[in-house]
């Protein structure tokens, strides 16, 4: 190939857009591992390196743009009512998703009429109690927080030094503009890791699609259609009546913006992960300001489980139609008050929503060994309800931002995406 040619590919490639660009990753991959079987293994080192890149921009990230978004507010009255708006609007829709989840399962009964053996060895986990939660939410160390991890204390620590910032005004300017540089810095580095995207979600879907053949997929296509049926269901319904509703803003323009983020979210199956790439959507294609994006994103990565919410629904309901058991009206009402905080207090990385299942089949006596039936295509499930997750985030993330007159509707309603 001549080197004109390759000059010509490269600006070709260029040109289209991010999401497009994923897109062909993520349906080259199903291909690949259709065909390839066990051996399109072979590819995941590629996604685990993307999804390693992802990572590295986590904390760092978060630490960064909630510090620079809260001294950005200048107003520490403005982040209280920003900070009620955004808890409120998860703990509505998370209470929505459960519901619907439920409902799906109850309209399609995905377990009635399967016979299935099962496995014991899940033991349930228990709930941490409200003051353990409060308790922990305060790092005793900072830096070890930092170093961790650990998310919830990372975004106490940096709301309680973006607010000390803003209080001793002038003094604090040369360390905000730190953080404000810092923060660039790490959008830059974003931008940089997103370019590998479709390399690294090309190597993660070939894994997954030759590792759950249909063989293992087809005596469970049932639930899986359900799950997923609930889960676009409450992002057409749900999250684009809200936006048309309170935002007046049009879901179309909003669904084509967050595209990149969704194809992130259910490739890598980590809210957390897909973190850096819900910013950069959240700024570059739907127009809220940095300081808006900057707090409601992390928080909601951290706290919003719209998503795991549908899948304890759906899968709660799938067991007891599995094991023949009848809930009642009060069993209905615990999966949703469980299910809702259960998934509040999921972590938002692979695999945690099968962790917090086991809290709510406890609640309503349910066998959790029966979670081994599941467990062979938890991250089929995970795909859908991390997508669903990060969907959620970025609406309500939209809603704060048009609210308080910091969302740009020339960009929203762009139809240039990159």
């Amino acid at each position: 190939m001549s080197k004109q040619a390759t000059t010509n590919h490269r600006k070709v490639w260029r040109r289209i857009p991010l999401w497009q660009k994923i897109l062909i990753g993520l349906v080259l991959g199903v291909l690949v591992g259709v065909l390839m079987g066990e051996s399109a293994s072979v590819f995941k080192p590629i996604g685990d390196i993307f999804i390693g890149a992802i990572k590295m921009l986590i904390v760092p990230l978060i630490f960064s743009t909630l510090v620079a978004g809260i001294t950005a507010m200048r107003d520490p009255q403005k982040m209280g009512r920003i900070g009620a708006r955004t808890i409120g609007l998860y703990l509505i829709t998370t209470a929505f998703a459960i519901t619907i989840g439920l409902l799906a399962s109850l309209v399609f009964q995905p377990g009635v009429g399967m016979e299935m053996g099962f496995e014991s060895g899940v033991e349930a986990k228990e709930a941490p109690s409200l003051v353990d939660i409060i308790v922990g939410l305060v790092p005793q160390n900072p830096i070890d927080a930092l170093a961790s991890g650990n998310i919830l204390q990372i975004i106490v620590f940096a709301i309680g030094l973006g607010s000390s910032l803003t209080l001793i005004g002038e003094k604090g300017e040369p360390v905000v503009r730190v953080f404000e540089s810092f923060a660039e810095a790490m959008y830059k580095l974003t931008g940089i890791v997103m370019a590998f995207a479709p390399f690294g979600v090309f190597g993660l879907i070939a894994h997954v699609a030759g590792s759950y053949g249909l063989e293992v997929l087809l005596p469970l296509a049932k639930v899986i259609g359900v799950a997923y049926f609930a889960s676009i269901l409450h992002v057409l319904v749900v999250y684009s009546g809200l936006l048309a509703l309170l935002g007046r803003l049009n879901p179309l323009r909003f669904l084509q913006g967050i595209l990149d983020a969704l194809v992130v979210a259910y490739s890598s199956a980590s809210s957390s992960g897909t973190l850096p790439v819900s910013i950069r959507c959240a700024q570059k294609n739907l127009g809220v300001s940095e300081g808006v994006a900057g707090f409601v994103l992390p928080v909601g990565a951290t706290i919003n489980m719209d998503g795991t919410a549908i899948y304890n629904g759906v899968v709660a309901v799938f067991i007891a139609q599995l094991v023949g058991v009848d809930l009642s009206l009060m069993d209905y009402g615990m999966i949703i008050i469980t299910g809702t905080l259960a998934s509040i207090g999921s972590a938002g990385v692979p695999g945690a929503g099968l962790v917090m299942l086991t809290i709510v089949l406890a609640q309503v006596g349910l066998p959790l060994e029966t979670i081994a039936v599941i467990a062979g295509i938890d991250r089929i499930l995970d795909m859908a309800r991390t997508s669903v997750n990060v969907a959620g985030d970025l609406m309500v993330t939209t809603l704060v931002g048009k609210s308080e007159g910091e969302l740009n509707e020339d960009v929203y309603n762009s139809l240039s995406r990159s």
